[in-house]
């Protein structure tokens, strides 16, 4: 938070999205402990209002679909492999359209990988985790201050369009400690959630125009609420062909992309006549932003965008990449997990890639690419 005076300390990423989470509302934290998240379920048992440990990763997602049904705010925290035997309950939570946050820690893949080494491995899971190739939001930090302000913003997406929101984050950014100042944080507020004014009877999937249905929790003192993960119409029931249940799938889809904008976090650093753009996101943002600075003092006119909510694409994105004549993804993995989801596997003649695995991305890599 903001104070009239500096406070420095040693502290790592985790304690600031823990903290961020409470303070905007989550409240109930549910995990089973993986490398290398540890520490957000050390601090997570101390600062929730609810802590609950899972004896596995399926139970810890049943648990936290169990808990948002009910009106509560969930929050875990996992690495891949965990994230992996909890795929089908996503896909569950995301079609019952209940509200939680997911923090998924990176390591080297691929299979169980190296818990200690980190890596930008795990984005393109994301990109198809949901059956149907429906969006998912994603949000990667690449600060202690993205840290601290998207794990707010994770639980207000949660909340605002009713679905399960990822925290792609890094051991680098959740396990190492570091001096840093934290009246630099903004004031995090908890989000509200006022109980919706039901006329009638409650149709749990009857959206309005913001294309997300009002949310009552299950054993509702005046109305019966239902919820199912299979195909349903308005009325939670169950169909398959019907026009109302696929007009209703076609819907999960849709209040994510006509509502882009409100999805969308990035940081653009420009100066005027630069031709050719540095594009990173997650923790390699570092690098870029010490290869900017040495760019610059080169006399090179170079812009960095560092993309902070990675999925769905904002359309933004697009249009800025299209200004320069030489745009170099800079990502920790070997395929250039991004640049796939941004171009497909086709190369394109302008775009440039540095790639890493094993160790971090130095920031001389970036600056030979953008004077090759």
């Amino acid at each position: 938070m903001k104070t009239k005076t500096a406070t420095k300390t040693l502290i790592d990423g985790s304690k600031l999205i823990i903290e961020s989470l409470v303070r905007a509302g989550a409240d109930t934290f549910i995990a089973y402990p993986i490398t290398p998240s540890n520490w957000m379920y050390k601090y997570g048992k101390q600062r929730f209002p609810q802590f609950y440990a899972a004896p596995d990763e399926i139970t810890t997602f049943q648990w936290m679909a169990g808990m948002s049904a009910a009106g509560r705010l969930p929050a875990t925290s996992s690495a891949f492999p965990g994230i992996a035997l909890m795929v089908e309950s996503i896909n569950m939570a995301y079609a019952m359209e209940l509200p939680m946050v997911v923090i998924l820690t990176q390591r080297l893949g691929p299979s169980t990988g190296s818990a200690t080494t980190g890596a930008q491995g795990d984005l393109a899971i994301l990109n198809g985790i949901i059956s149907g190739g429906y969006p998912l939001p994603v949000f990667s930090p690449s600060s202690f201050e993205d840290a601290w302000e998207l794990s707010a913003k994770a639980v207000e997406t949660a909340v605002k369009f009713r679905t399960p929101v990822f925290l792609l984050t890094s051991k680098e950014m959740v396990m190492y400690q570091k001096s840093f100042d934290l009246s630099n944080l903004k004031p995090v507020s908890k989000v509200d959630r006022p109980e919706p004014k039901i006329e009638g009877d409650y149709l749990p999937y009857k959206a309005d125009e913001s294309l997300v249905p009002p949310f009552l929790p299950l054993g509702h003192d005046e109305h019966l609420v239902r919820i199912t993960a299979s195909t349903h119409d308005e009325a939670a029931n169950i169909r398959k062909n019907d026009p109302e249940a696929l007009a209703n799938t076609r819907r999960l889809r849709d209040k994510f992309i006509q509502r882009i904008d409100e999805l969308t976090a990035y940081d653009l650093d420009e100066q005027d006549g630069a031709t050719d753009l540095i594009l990173t996101w997650g923790i390699t943002a570092d690098a870029a932003r010490d290869a900017l600075q040495s760019l610059r003092q080169q006399s090179q006119k170079v812009d960095l965008l560092v993309v902070k909510s990675l999925l769905p694409v904002p359309p933004v994105i697009y249009d800025i990449i299209d200004r320069y004549d030489k745009v170099v993804i800079a990502e920790e993995n070997l395929t250039g997990q991004y640049k796939e989801i941004l171009f497909g596997k086709r190369p394109e003649k302008h775009i440039k890639q540095v790639n890493k695995m094993g160790n971090m991305i130095h920031p001389q890599e970036i600056i030979e690419a953008v004077l090759s």
